[in-house]
């Protein structure tokens, strides 16, 4: 896949009708039911879970079906989810940092409907990095920060890939990726908060060879939701993860927050 194509199918999905940009608003639960205006229901959680209790004329959609008054959705998993509908929306509900959260995704939020796209760096082969994986002896849980204040988020950490850019010597912390023994890196470097989200941005990797070779392809290095929505708990790097050189690949710092 070309890196036209591959760049035309990640703004695609950011901007799917109930994508990141679709998100009006984030919401923790605690034990107090809410109500949000953006959502119907009234939430709250618990040692069972999540429990939302529809008012009369209110109803979601779950698994297909149409449901009214108490609905228990159970205990979620850290970092999973379910959705529900409502209307022409989506409502999100998950567990993030150790928090059940309720992020209503509605198509016709004004972020979602006015996307532009991203701008990013012309593609450039010397951004193209051959690097090699190094495994710890065991791998280790990692603690991070996040995009919302007070949250912290915990990733299995298999190794480091070490390599270099302009004769000095680099090495990421990487964690597992979404495809079994796929690697990804959240990173920053001299062109954050320059030219690029201050933040973080996010390097996808494929399955290193036998002997560990990796490639790293900052040319799709990608931002996170949150360099675009307030309303995203993402991870941040952590410390070692903060390049001493300006990598002038991947995307830059969204026309939205610019």
């Amino acid at each position: 896949m070309t890196w036209a194509q591959w760049h035309t199918e990640h703004e695609q999905k950011l901007a799917d009708p109930h994508g990141f940009l679709a998100i009006t608003s984030l919401n923790f639960l605690t034990e107090t039911p809410q109500r949000f205006p953006d959502a119907p229901g009234s939430w709250s959680t618990g040692p069972g879970g999540v429990v939302v209790e529809l008012a009369d004329g209110e109803s979601l959609t779950i698994d297909g079906v149409e449901v009214t008054g108490r609905q228990e959705l159970g205990v979620i998993a850290e970092r999973d989810g379910i959705n529900v509908g409502a209307g022409d929306a989506v409502i999100e509900v998950a567990k993030r940092g150790g928090f059940d959260v309720v992020r209503p995704r509605h198509p016709d939020n004004p972020l979602r409907v006015d996307f532009k796209g991203t701008p990013a760096y012309e593609p450039d082969e010397k951004w193209v990095l051959t690097g090699q994986f190094v495994p710890f002896p065991a791998p280790r849980d990692i603690t991070v920060g996040a995009a919302v204040e007070g949250l912290e988020h915990v990733y299995e950490s298999p190794g480091q890939v070490e390599f270099e850019v302009l004769g000095t010597p680099l090495a990421l912390t990487v964690f597992n990726g979404r495809a079994p023994g796929s690697l990804f890196a959240l990173f920053t470097d001299e062109t954050s908060g320059v030219t690029t989200y201050a933040a973080n941005r996010s390097l996808a990797i494929d399955v290193p060879d036998p002997d560990g070779t990796v490639i790293l392809d900052f040319t799709r290095a990608t931002n996170l939701p949150c360099a675009y929505t307030d309303f995203a708990t993402c991870p941040l790097p952590p410390t070692e993860n903060r390049l001493p050189v300006a990598v002038e690949a991947g995307e830059k710092i969204p026309y939205e927050r610019a």
